[in-house]
């Protein structure tokens, strides 16, 4: 499995330190808070909801490199859009992985 990096917030920060703090806390603050909403709608089996949490969460996936993840949240985005949940499992290993990540930044 690809391991989450801050190459990205690096290239985007272009040297100043405080950019790339604010994008650390961006995420630090983000990423639970989507998290939380798209468990809540898998909970009351509202996909195109789930559907709309996991296409927000896909900018973090990329801001933090995971291009393979990228691609699982596409393919998962669009399951859900058709009720289907079959990479579920997948996609929250990934979540769970991002913010274990994202809390030791």
């Amino acid at each position: 499995m690809e391991e989450p990096n801050i190459e990205y917030i690096l290239k985007l920060a272009r040297g100043e330190e405080s950019i790339k703090l604010k994008l650390i806390k961006v995420l630090q603050y983000e990423l639970p808070l989507e998290m939380e909403a798209y468990y809540e709608n898998i909970k009351l089996n509202q996909w195109q909801q789930a559907a709309f949490h996991v296409h927000k969460i896909k900018h973090k996936i990329a801001i933090l490199g995971l291009e393979e993840t990228y691609l699982l949240a596409e393919k998962y985005e669009n399951q859900l859009s058709e009720n289907r949940t079959d990479l579920q499992t997948d996609f929250e290993n990934s979540l769970t992985l991002m913010l274990n990540f994202v809390n030791t930044l």
